[in-house]
């Protein structure tokens, strides 16, 4: 029988982790993907192309700061717990740089700071957003990681954050909340009375949620490299996987039935969001804890992004287009919190996170959690690194942000909101090439917005255009020519043509269109806010008669649409002077008698 030695076994262990370490950082790189299509989809087509361009440049802007000042702070030497040395040992020793680590610890530095751009969204000065990413990137993220990930003080202490609930996730979280408040609300979310207060929130459908959703699961894919990269077993691993997994599924179901109770529907982008929120909970505990606490911080985690979306709304008036202050901010506290909850030995990677229970390192853990014997400890360490880690975030940003207010501004005009942020700060007309979007304002209040300020003696010149005489011949014996419009649902389209060809009607003009009216039906919710006027897509069909009776028409149409719920359509009526066959020159009724449309 042939032995491998330890040697031997030590160098392939090291080999094969080696090789999965720099496989995870490709999943964790390619979640700016997943970011970049929830932030898209859940926010308007004006601004698709200015989202996509934030995200892309989060990375690459943070890659430069990182080789610049941020890979020192965080991973160099330490220096009394609390910054790393600065160094450039990527340019001057080359042969011997730690490239796994600097790649690795990049794309987590990247994905902090990404998390800020949906919470700004569709109003943010595009400088001054690639101004704040160079700041998180440089300083904010790398100083904080530190003290837990490299050598810092409260990773001595015994801290856990395996994979960054904290130092991730609750850092972005609260960078977007100051943000999204310093630069206001979008025009028309909030609707306020004479006195300020707050009378109505409305509801900013994202435009394609087809691509949001296909980010959250490029995200949860990428969540597994971003919560098992630092596995060094394939037992700490497979556990990994399975709290990643338990965790955000969890969540899921709890954010579909609560909002099924709540708004008497279940809400997709809320139930998208929740998947992410039980991500970013696990992410902190993933590596400690076992499937029943995965189960009870997922389901917590499913009512705390609903309720954060609800709070940010409704009672701090915060406009963050994708929840990510609900997703990241409030569970990345959670899942902090977590560990000093849920931590058991049971789980895989405990003993070598538990080290000799005096002393610790990165990724070390002091003790069980509260629910599982482990007294309150390691959750009074749990607070302590949350509180420290929050305040300096929220001191650093709070700065940043005044810093390049007042150099740059943060908000764009009102103007340039209202057109959308890819033809003002891109010179792209849409980013959806040859399809025509609807134009979206939006009233604040009881006056309509108003975005045209160029005065009447400025204006480009309208030259009257010259009458046409009208040349009407008159209908034959006294027949009447009248156009019949109907607007109806969009899969009512078919029976209706089938219908009218029945009566005689073998022509009609169909277009589609889209409409909304005032109606006193089920109320709309969208993320927990009201949807009281939507542009709903609708179809109008244009026939014009002579010879079948107008009342036959009529009838036979409404036979067809009616359903007796809100939103089978109208019917309108209209006296028609004149027609004209272009192909012929016949007018009035001669020009109808072989086809029956207008």
């Amino acid at each position: 029988m042939i032995y491998m030695s330890q040697a031997i076994y030590d160098a392939i262990h090291s080999e094969v982790y080696g090789v999965w370490f720099l496989i995870g950082a490709a999943f964790v790189f390619w979640m700016q993907a997943g970011f970049a299509m929830v932030e898209t989809g859940f926010t308007r087509a004006k601004n698709a192309g200015n989202i996509l361009m934030k995200n892309l440049m989060d990375f690459c802007i943070g890659t430069v700061m990182f080789i610049l000042i941020g890979f020192g702070l965080f991973l160099g030497e330490d220096l009394v717990g609390i910054i790393g040395k600065p160094g450039f040992d990527i340019f001057t020793d080359y042969a011997n740089f730690d490239w796994a680590n600097f790649v690795f610890n990049l794309v987590f530095c990247a994905t902090t700071a990404t998390i800020v751009s949906g919470s700004m969204a569709e109003r943010t000065k595009f400088l001054s957003y690639c101004v704040y990413s160079a700041v998180i990137s440089a300083v904010i993220y790398p100083v904080e990681a530190h003290w837990t990930w490299g050598g810092g003080w409260l990773a001595k202490l015994g801290f856990h954050d395996f994979a960054g609930s904290n130092c991730i996730h609750m850092v972005g979280g609260i960078c977007a909340l100051i943000g999204a408040a310093m630069v206001g609300p979008r025009i028309g979310k909030f609707v306020r009375n004479k006195d300020g207060k707050v009378t109505k929130v409305n509801a900013f459908p994202g435009h394609n949620l087809p691509i949001g959703c296909l980010g959250v699961f490029i995200l949860w894919l990428g969540w597994y490299g971003f919560n098992g990269a630092a596995a060094t077993s394939i037992d700490e691993m497979g556990s990994i996987f399975v709290t990643t997994t338990i965790a955000p599924s969890v969540a899921t179901v709890v954010a579909m039935i609560f909002t099924w109770i709540k708004y008497g529907k279940p809400d997709v982008s809320m139930c998208l969001n929740a998947s992410l929120a039980g991500l970013v909970a696990i992410t902190a505990p993933c590596d400690v804890c076992d499937a029943f606490g995965a189960i009870v911080i997922g389901a917590v985690s499913g009512f705390i992004v609903v309720f954060g979306v609800w709070f940010l709304d409704y009672k701090l008036h915060v406009d963050d287009p994708v929840g990510a202050v609900a997703v990241h901010f409030c569970n990345g506290i959670w899942g902090t919190i977590s560990v000093g909850l849920f931590a058991t030995k049971s789980a895989p990677a405990f003993a070598r996170g538990f080290g000799d229970g005096t002393t610790f390192g990165a990724n070390q853990i002091a003790g069980e959690g509260l629910f599982y014997g482990g007294g309150f400890k390691q959750l009074g360490l749990q607070l302590l690194g949350m509180f420290s880690t929050a305040a300096w975030t929220a001191v650093t940003i709070t700065i940043s942000f005044l810093i390049i207010k007042k150099i740059f501004g943060l908000r764009v005009s009102r103007e340039e909101e209202m057109e959308g942020l890819d033809v003002k700060e891109h010179g792209l007309q849409s980013a959806y090439a040859g399809i025509s979007m609807l134009p979206e304002y939006i009233d604040e209040g009881e006056e309509p917005v108003v975005t045209g300020d160029t005065p009447v003696a400025e204006a480009v010149e309208v030259k009257e255009m010259p009458k046409v005489a009208s040349g009407i011949t008159p209908k034959a014996d006294g027949e009447k020519i009248t156009k019949v419009e109907i607007v109806c649902k969009e899969s009512k389209l078919e029976s209706l043509k089938n219908a009218m060809v029945g009566i005689g009607i073998t022509g009609m003009t169909v277009s589609h269109v889209m409409g909304c009216g005032v109606q006193k039906g089920k109320p709309e919710y969208y993320r927990g806010a009201l949807v009281e006027t939507s542009l709903l897509p609708k179809i109008q069909v244009d026939i014009v008669v002579a010879k079948v009776p107008v009342s036959q028409v009529i009838a036979t149409a409404k036979k067809v649409l009616y359903t007796g719920h809100i939103g089978d359509g109208k019917i309108f009526v209209y006296d028609v002077e004149n027609v004209v066959k272009v192909r012929t020159g016949e007018e009035g009724y001669d020009a109808l008698q072989d086809v029956e449309q207008f």
